[in-house]
């Protein structure tokens, strides 16, 4: 069965950071409709004074967030002693668990084009090890589809395997189809599954889906993505959702609001990292 539309949502342009100019897709409005996706932020810009301040040292506790980079780079600094860039085609996924603070540079490049997703982690998982984890282009697998391409971020397509999550299942696509064509995706019935309009627009369920829109399916075994007279760049995400409640202030999402309260407390003590390297 074809999963079907149940929710559509458009990104509008926001700042972020020390000044990033952004598309904010998904964000607190959306909590219950992308669980386990709890943020879809895209950049895509021409111009590096749209990007180049970059998002100065901050934390994170209760997610993953995983930075995709199509075009451009990124430039990843931790509490953990982490030192590390990515480029053209390349992923950043750390794990906040416990807590962990960052910094993402974005030095200047022809054009910047990708996203950051924050995946939520499960009460369970809130308090694991943080963790970061490049993925370089030597371990993401291009598929070719006849029609375009499939770039392999995450989990597995088909017999293909890529990185797999330690915590929260997720397959992740980069999605290439020229004009007028049509590719097909089985997908479990018990996924929770979205799918973004990086660049260029798609038909789904028989619907015209303009460029940097979420779209959240509905139950079914089969997505059917189709383009009309234009190439089109879609990223599809599959996980499971988790159905807990969320509590969310800032880079901060746990479960309850006293558990919201304490890691902000634990930044004002000095006791919020669990792990660190002192340089």
């Amino acid at each position: 069965m074809n999963r079907k539309i149940l929710k559509l949502v458009t990104g509008y342009r926001t700042t972020d950071g020390a000044g990033v100019n952004l598309v904010r897709v998904l964000s607190r409005n959306t909590v219950s409709d992308f669980d386990p996706i709890l943020l879809l932020d895209s950049f895509d810009s021409i111009n590096p004074r749209d990007y180049v301040a970059g998002f100065p040292l901050h934390p994170h506790r209760g997610i993953e967030t995983i930075s995709y980079i199509y075009s451009g780079n990124m430039v990843h600094k931790d509490s953990l002693g982490n030192e590390d860039a990515i480029s053209d085609g390349e992923v950043q996924w750390m794990t906040a668990g416990s807590g962990i603070k960052h910094e993402e540079k974005l030095p200047a490049s022809p054009r910047m084009l990708g996203v950051q997703l924050w995946l939520n982690l499960a009460a369970k998982d809130k308090m694991v090890a943080p963790a970061y984890l490049a993925i370089k282009n030597s371990e993401i697998k291009e598929i070719p589809l006849g029609n375009g391409k499939l770039r392999l971020l995450a989990g597995s397509f088909l017999n293909h395997i890529g990185h797999q999550s330690k915590y929260q299942p997720l397959d992740y696509y980069d999605i290439h189809l020229k004009p007028k064509s049509e590719f097909t995706i089985q997908t479990d019935d018990n996924r929770s599954v979205m799918l973004f309009t990086l660049v260029g627009s798609v038909i789904v369920d028989g619907q015209t889906i303009a460029e940097k829109t979420a779209i959240k399916l509905g139950d079914g075994d089969i997505v059917t993505i189709k383009t009309n007279l234009e190439s089109a760049q879609i990223l599809f995400v599959s996980s499971v959702a988790l159905n807990e409640p969320v509590a969310w202030g800032g880079p901060i999402v746990m479960n309850t609001r006293d558990e919201l309260n304490k890691a902000f407390q634990d930044i004002e003590d000095g006791t919020f990292l669990k792990q660190v390297i002192h340089y």
